[in-house]
C-alpha cells in the first residue's frame, strides 16, 4: 500500500490500497475511515496512527500500573527514560552480551531503550508515550486486567 516507501499513506494509496484488496466502499465511507485513522490530520496515516486506532483501548488500572513502571525508570522524574536513569535499577552484568565482551554497558543500555523507543525516532530516550505505546501493544495481547497488572508488578518488581 505505502507506494512512496515513505512509512505512511495518503488518502491516495489508501483508497488504491482499498481496492487492491477488494474492499468495495464509495469515497464518502473511504474519507471517513481515513480520518478515523489519521489522528493528527495532517493527510496522512503512520504507522502509529494505524496501531493505535486498530489496539483495543486500556482500563485506567493497565495505565497506572504502566505509569508505576516508568515512575520507577524515571530516576530523575522528568517524564523521559534514559541511561542515566537506568544505572541505577537496570543491571547489566547480567546481560549475555555483557558478560561475553561484545557488548559495553552504554550499548545494552542503548538496546534496552530501543525496545521502548518510537521505531521512527531512536534517541535514547523514552518518553511516557513511547512507554505507554509499548505496553498498549502488550495489553492487546493480554485479556484480563489482573494477568496484565500482575505481569506488570512482576516484570519491574512495583
Amino acid at each position: 500500500m505505502d507506494d512512496d516507501k515513505s512509512r505512511t499513506l495518503d488518502f491516495k494509496e489508501f483508497t488504491k490500497g482499498l481496492h487492491d484488496y477488494a474492499v468495495l466502499i464509495d469515497k464518502a465511507e473511504a474519507e471517513k475511515i481515513f480520518q478515523t485513522f489519521d489522528k493528527d490530520g495532517n493527510g496522512t496515516i503512520d504507522f502509529d496512527e494505524f496501531l493505535l486506532t486498530l489496539r483495543p483501548p486500556m482500563s485506567n488500572s493497565r495505565k497506572e500500573v504502566i505509569m508505576q513502571a516508568f515512575r520507577k525508570l524515571d530516576k530523575t522524574g522528568d517524564g523521559v527514560i534514559t541511561i542515566e536513569d537506568l544505572q541505577g535499577v537496570y543491571n547489566v552484568k547480567h546481560h549475555p552480551k555483557y558478560q561475553n565482551g561484545e557488548w559495553s554497558e552504554e550499548q545494552v543500555f542503548r538496546t534496552f531503550l530501543d525496545n521502548f523507543d518510537s521505531p521512527y525516532d531512536k534517541d535514547g530516550q523514552v518518553t511516557t508515550e513511547e512507554f505507554m505505546n509499548y505496553y498498549a501493544g502488550v495489553s492487546a495481547s493480554i485479556d484480563t486486567d489482573v494477568y496484565f497488572i500482575v505481569m506488570m508488578k512482576n516484570a519491574w518488581k512495583i
